[in-house]
């Protein structure tokens, strides 16, 4: 196991009360494996990828429980400079918008060349020559020559190539990548994760996907993990989770997606209602207001991850029977 996960819960303190951004999650990755992490905005994905770097802001942000194994290190255990020695070298990040995470007053060569000289001890010479090879492989043509130029004289799908470049340059086992294909077309899209999938599979890179777009990870994820309220509500294969989604809540996200393998309807089935307000969370299950499963229980006890059918499919829900059943039934 290259990165464990276990009950890690950060809170934001704000005007309104204490924000409960990730509520004690727990999930892993494997050596060389590609896990995503889905949900709509506000679930604490981007938070929960913020925590494993420790990123969040201080003091408003701050991590109040849990681990995150790495190789074995706790790296909430270790101090601000130990950190920096893992952040890029060992654990890259691609930040969810590009233009406004690349530097737009240094140019590209810089921000490629500053990773491996610090990480990798390489003299600017090598760094340069590295910083070619790794914009050739994502597919950027005349590296050298586009080494000179600034952000802005890139196009976004190129920019988001040369922030997965970045994230290669030090060679590290894991790379959190926060929507990385957000405001890009669904041409540029498939290219991006073609291109992500290939050099993770190329180099043995483990990734972990963050997305709210369940359709996006079909393809190219091995493992799913489904947030809402800063928890993870279902996690599975994702073989089995698309085929026999076992909550409300992600069979809600599937059927928000258009698919050629199913009759066509007039319109998409959206999820009716808004996210819970995470400074008042209720007693139970969060997605009790939104869920036609509903049944008693639900506003009152608070579903814990249980198995649902194997042990690999697990589900936070009361009802994880019946949603199966009916998902059956539509098939």
């Amino acid at each position: 196991m290259l990165l464990e996960v276990e009950h890690l819960s950060t809170e934001f303190a704000t005007r309104g009360g204490v924000v409960r951004a990730v509520d004690d999650v727990s999930w892993d990755v494997k050596e060389g494996e590609t896990v995503a992490l889905v949900g709509e905005s506000g679930c604490g994905k981007s938070v929960t990828a913020l925590s494993i770097m420790r990123l969040v802001a201080a003091p408003a942000g701050r991590i109040t429980a849990g681990r995150v194994l790495f190789k074995g290190r706790d790296l909430l255990a270790l101090s601000e400079e130990e950190m920096r020695r893992v952040r890029g070298r060992e654990i890259a990040m691609i930040f969810q918008e590009p233009m406004t995470s690349l530097n737009p007053v240094l140019t590209i060569g810089r921000q490629m060349t500053e990773g491996a000289e610090i990480h990798l001890g390489l003299a600017p010479p090598a760094s340069r020559d590295r910083a070619i090879e790794l914009l050739a492989m994502v597919g950027i043509p005349d590296p050298g020559r586009r080494l000179r130029q600034y952000p802005h004289q890139f196009s976004g799908g190129m920019r988001q190539r040369m922030m997965i470049a970045m994230a290669l340059a030090c060679r590290p086992a894991l790379i959190l990548a926060d929507e990385p294909t957000t405001a890009l077309d669904v041409t540029i899209q498939a290219q991006i994760l073609e291109l992500m999938k290939d050099l993770s599979r190329r180099f043995g890179v483990a990734m972990v996907v963050i997305t709210h777009n369940l359709g996006v990870v079909a393809r190219y994820a091995d493992r799913v993990n489904v947030m809402y309220a800063g928890k993870v509500v279902e996690r599975g294969t994702a073989r089995k989770l698309y085929r026999n989604p076992r909550h409300p809540y992600t069979l809600g996200l599937l059927r928000s997606v258009p698919r050629l393998d199913e009759p066509r309807r007039e319109r998409l089935a959206p999820i009716e209602g808004q996210p819970p307000d995470l400074t008042r969370l209720p007693a139970g299950c969060a997605f009790t207001p939104r869920c036609a499963w509903r049944v008693t229980r639900c506003p009152v006890d608070r579903p814990a991850l249980a198995p649902v059918g194997d042990g690999e499919h697990l589900s936070a829900c009361w009802e994880a029977v019946h949603v199966g059943r009916e998902r059956e039934a539509v098939r």
